[in-house]
């Protein structure tokens, strides 16, 4: 568990970096800007289904190598939300936001 405060903008720092290496590697041209309202998976989207499958494990390993954290992102609460959290980049960092809160008590 990590006694750093990790804040919002880390977070969108740290998925941005994530999508820009997973297009890197996938040969995909990454868009000029890319920011929080960015599509991530579904209609019109920047990411397959595979390619998201790729980034939730890089996220996760990355959240644990940056933050000391250690967060299963992809489970059946995940799946079963009305809303995607894996839609955009903004709705995947409230996800974050909300698994770390619940992690490490914060409110």
């Amino acid at each position: 568990m990590t006694s750093l405060p990790i804040t919002r903008t880390d977070l969108s720092h740290l998925v941005i970096e994530s999508l820009r290496d997973i297009l890197d590697q996938s040969g995909r041209p990454a868009p000029d800007r890319i920011d929080e309202s960015t599509l991530l998976f579904g209609k019109g989207a920047l990411l397959d289904s595979l390619a998201l499958v790729t980034m939730v494990v890089d996220l996760e390993q990355r959240l644990e190598e940056t933050f000391g954290i250690t967060l299963t992102l992809a489970d059946d609460r995940a799946m079963s939300q009305r809303n995607s959290p894996f839609r955009s980049i903004g709705a995947l960092v409230d996800y974050l936001m909300q698994l770390i809160d619940e992690e490490t008590g914060r409110d």
